[in-house]
């Protein structure tokens, strides 16, 4: 299956499955933004570095809209009374993550006069990706009850899948001295311990299981503030054009998500 038959696929999955449950059972809506700083973890640097782990962060935007199942949309009155209905809501997103990576740690430092050394000083990426999905938050604490102001802060965690388009790019500044500077398919351009075929920019399709933690805080009666964490586990590890395949490469790639948002209340 295609990228593109796969994106249109899960994207039609998500859309029937949010209209029936519109069509249906009347639920309301709300819609919003999310945006905040990613931490890509990836096969670049080194592992558990801080200095990897902040210089390989990027940018993260999406929109959302959410299914409240205390609420009806067609009497403008809340559903039936039920502990699902209470304390669930259904988060379908869009979003688009970028971050510029790079090398970074011990094996770049300035005292390493090496070609290797030179070989990852030269290595850069862009991990570009965007997403389509839907979680399933679950918040303990009445959901009925922080809408009519019982209470203004709304802790809740979520976990769902995502399908993820990802699309990086990769470059190279290092000289092998065959006037093949910048040729992303010479291996000799790249790690010397990596089996050729390791870096490769193809763009493609993979599904990913997101989870998040975190809290809505009420600023009105038809709006929230949202703050929150999330770890995204990819089924892939060619999101960042990188799979080097050494016993030190443990996982496949991931981030952490820290957003801020704005969340409106439809009905």
């Amino acid at each position: 299956m295609t990228l593109n038959t796969k994106c249109l696929a899960f994207i039609f999955c998500v859309l029937a499955i949010s209209q029936v449950v519109q069509a249906q059972l009347g639920f309301s809506h709300e819609i919003g933004v999310v945006a905040g700083p990613v931490q890509f973890r990836s096969d670049f640097g080194v592992r558990n570095d801080s200095e990897t782990n902040f210089g390989n962060s990027g940018l993260g935007i999406g929109l959302v809209h959410y299914i409240n199942f205390a609420y009806r949309a067609d009497c403008n009155c809340y559903t039936t009374d039920t502990y699902f209905n209470d304390h669930f809501k259904l988060r379908n997103e869009i979003s688009w993550n970028r971050t510029n990576l790079e090398h970074l740690g011990t094996f770049v430092e300035a005292r390493r006069q090496s070609d290797d050394a030179d070989r990852l000083r030269g290595h850069t990426a862009v991990a570009n990706n965007f997403d389509i999905g839907t979680q399933l938050e679950f918040f303990p604490l009445s959901i009925r009850s922080f809408q009519s102001y019982g209470y203004k802060i709304a802790p809740y965690a979520s976990l769902g899948i995502h399908l993820t388009a990802y699309n990086p790019n990769v470059e190279t500044t290092y000289d092998n001295g065959s006037n093949d500077v910048g040729n992303v398919a010479d291996a000799n351009n790249f790690l010397s311990a990596w089996a050729p075929g390791s870096v490769d920019p193809a763009s493609g399709a993979a599904f990913s299981m997101v989870s998040s933690v975190g809290f809505r805080y009420k600023v009105g009666r038809l709006a929230d503030v949202v703050f929150d964490v999330r770890w995204q586990y990819y089924f892939n590890d060619w999101i960042d054009g990188l799979n080097h395949n050494l016993p030190s490469n443990k996982n496949d790639d991931w981030l952490v998500w820290l957003n801020v948002g704005y969340i409106y209340y439809l009905n």
